[in-house]
């Protein structure tokens, strides 16, 4: 059965989620963090994985942060007044107190076992979550096609760069940007600077030197997957996976798994994918 959520961040403003909640009572929940216009209608694969984790008896909720549409319509439950996020206004410096809103309500919730997920720009989101807080309610973790945020905005041309730094230096950072940076994802000046200039969660690179201070941080083990055809992994995948794998300390208890002949929203592997899970956190859930 899927229910929505509202979730409070601590600095106000409500964030839309969906349980998919098992029959019966579940003492276990998988936390999947959406990434930039990941929602369910770019992003289907969310219901086959909420309704394949039901049916094992885990519960799956579908997180969204402030990125999920352009601009999404929410409230601030501190003053009940309406407010507007989104993927065209936000704040990376927000990524771990919006990942901490969904890992507080799970444990308000009273879940025995909480695994936390992301997919895309979800994914470098509990990475730089695991690495800042160490949280320990959190079990282990699953990361869905980590985005690599240097290749995808690499098309950006140097006139939009220095567009987006003469903004920010005038006091403009506010104001929308006359393109939409990466060619769809129209947004202020502020955004796109962290997009193009700032490490916050620029934290999964194709470069085994690439800035990965913040996988060598993480304590916690999990699980790396990615469709073979992913492509923003600037053509390789798999040594894209296995490049973040090497850099954290975990590395050797870590499990990453290649979906065959798909990318990175794994079109007609939705099913594989949801298999995938379901049978990993059970296992996890095992002690396995």
């Amino acid at each position: 059965m899927a229910k929505r959520l509202k979730v409070p961040t601590e600095r106000g403003p409500l964030l839309d989620g969906v349980l998919f909640d098992a029959l019966g009572s579940s003492d276990t929940v998988l936390i999947a963090i959406t990434g930039i216009h990941g929602n369910f209608y770019s992003n289907p694969f969310y219901v086959n994985f909420g309704e394949t984790l039901n049916a094992g008896g885990i519960d799956f909720v579908y997180a969204q942060t402030c990125d999920a549409f352009g601009q999404i319509d929410t409230t601030d439950w501190r003053t009940g007044g309406r407010v507007v996020i989104g993927s065209q206004t936000e704040d990376f410096g927000d990524a771990v107190e919006d990942v901490k809103a969904y890992v507080d309500w799970a444990d308000q919730r009273g879940y025995t076992h909480i695994y936390l997920g992301g997919h895309s720009l979800g994914a470098n989101k509990v990475i730089r979550y695991l690495s800042q807080t160490h949280d320990p309610r959190v079990e282990r973790f699953v990361l869905l096609s980590p985005a690599n945020m240097t290749y995808m905005t690499s098309g950006t041309t140097e006139r939009e760069k220095a567009t987006v730094r003469e903004y920010m230096a005038s006091g403009r950072a506010e104001e929308m940007l006359p393109f939409a940076l990466m060619g769809w994802a129209p947004c202020v000046a502020r955004t796109a600077h962290q997009w193009l200039f700032e490490p916050t969660l620029n934290n999964a690179h194709t470069e085994p030197d690439g800035d990965f201070s913040q996988a060598e941080a993480i304590t916690h083990t999990g699980m790396l997957l990615v469709g073979t055809y992913d492509n923003f992994t600037k053509g390789d995948p798999r040594a894209f996976l296995q490049n973040i794998n090497s850099h954290m300390p975990t590395a050797a208890e870590n499990e990453l798994v290649f979906v065959e002949r798909t990318g990175h929203t794994y079109q007609m592997k939705e099913q594989e994918v949801a298999d995938v899970l379901l049978e990993t956190v059970s296992r996890w859930k095992e002690g396995r």
